[in-house]
């Protein structure tokens, strides 16, 4: 019944979006005529989300994504005008503005001009990646909970556990890791794990007897996490009926994958809210910048919101290091694994680890979903 029940909240937001789509294709959206100014910014139980996780007003939650949506816009226009002065961006709540960090002034105009605000840095984005692929290379000890570049102080920030910081081989990793370039070492109390989770009924897909999470329907199937299965494994559905099989995996290095779906199953254009909250349609797959709003759905724990911490971070779980991935405090718990990250109705990624829950809060890391979608050359299900 539950099922059946989110089943037909997904369809009625589908005819919603655009009377006589039919399901399994692209549907045609009403809504894609409308002037832009008449769309909500996100479904209601994603601003119920924001509300409850940020304290905000419905009024606020709406004005934070519209600037959240201008910052998206404000961040590719500007970064074409700094050039290889670029040295990275994040969005600030407070005042809903994106700044910009340039190694160098000559095109600090063009980049006002853009609309963003402008931080003047050492090092460009070119230089830190490189500094990061320096460390990447490097086998860290289970010590070391991450590391990504920081563009608000323009350096490498690396992540250590609190208890192991004497430990010698942390100690020797982060000797070979200074000599990378400049960084910044911060304590944590907390070590990463991925989120897969034993079986329970009544819930996505299962791997055998792990529970993980749906990301987001692609043409063909949907992407999800990669720690969940491996290449030509069977996924079976809630109901235990076979959907398909891993096309595509990767973990580590990356945590990533995509499944085919068929025996009577098809895909939608929709994140679910597993009846706790309104159902989400996805509309494309613009990435949000650091400082934005940023919700998530999984299988355990549904809806829960935060905020866009760090990029391009590297998360050394204890099956090894995962690679390019987008650092959240929007909390998750064991089986929300590969579930939808989105921010507003813009597909964000599917989550891969954290640590902490959603009583107590945590951080979450997910892969972005653009990065799978090129790599399997997949395109993205949208309303």
């Amino acid at each position: 019944m539950r099922r059946m029940a989110v089943l037909r909240t997904a369809l009625s937001a589908l005819l919603v979006a655009g009377a006589g789509a039919t399901v399994g294709s692209a549907p045609a959206s009403a809504a894609e005529d409308a002037p832009e100014a008449v769309r909500a910014p996100a479904s209601a139980g994603v601003l119920t989300a924001m509300q409850r996780d940020f304290g905000l007003t419905r009024s606020e939650a709406e004005a934070r994504l519209a600037a959240e949506k201008e910052a998206t816009a404000v961040e590719k226009r500007a970064r074409a005008a700094a050039g290889a002065d670029y040295a990275g961006s994040w969005f600030t709540p407070d005042d809903g503005r994106l700044t910009v960090a340039l190694a160098g002034q000559d095109k600090a105009a063009e980049v006002r001009a853009a609309g963003a605000t402008v931080k003047p840095v050492a090092r460009n984005a070119r230089q830190l990646e490189t500094n990061l692929r320096r460390l990447d290379s490097l086998k860290a000890p289970t010590g070391v909970s991450s590391w990504h570049v920081d563009w608000k102080t323009n350096k490498i920030v690396v992540e250590v556990q609190t208890e192991r910081q004497k430990d010698n081989d942390v100690k020797r990793f982060l000797a070979q890791a200074r000599s990378t370039g400049p960084l910044t070492v911060r304590a944590t109390h907390h070590k990463p794990t991925t989120l897969a989770a034993g079986t329970v009924g009544g819930d996505p897909y299962y791997t055998g007897n792990v529970r993980c999470s749906i990301g987001f329907s692609v043409h063909g199937g949907f992407v999800t996490a990669g720690h969940c299965g491996g290449t030509g494994q069977g996924v079976n559905g809630w109901d235990r009926s076979y959907i398909g099989n891993f096309q595509g995996s990767s973990f580590p290095d990356n945590d990533y994958a995509w499944v085919n779906v068929g025996s009577g199953w098809w895909t939608v254009p929709v994140v679910l809210g597993w009846g706790t909250v309104s159902d989400q349609l996805v509309r494309g797959s613009a990435e949000a910048p650091v400082g934005a709003s940023i919700c998530r759905s999984g299988s355990t724990s549904h809806w829960h919101c935060g905020t866009v911490l760090a990029k391009n971070e590297t998360v050394n779980y204890s099956q090894g290091a995962v690679h390019q991935m987008t650092k959240t405090n929007a909390c998750a718990e064991p089986g929300d694994s590969g579930g939808s990250f989105i921010s507003g109705d813009q597909a964000q990624g599917v989550t891969s680890g954290g640590w902490g829950n959603c009583s107590s809060g945590g951080e979450t890391w997910h892969q972005p979903v653009n990065e799978i979608l090129n790599r399997y050359g997949l395109t993205l299900h949208t309303a």
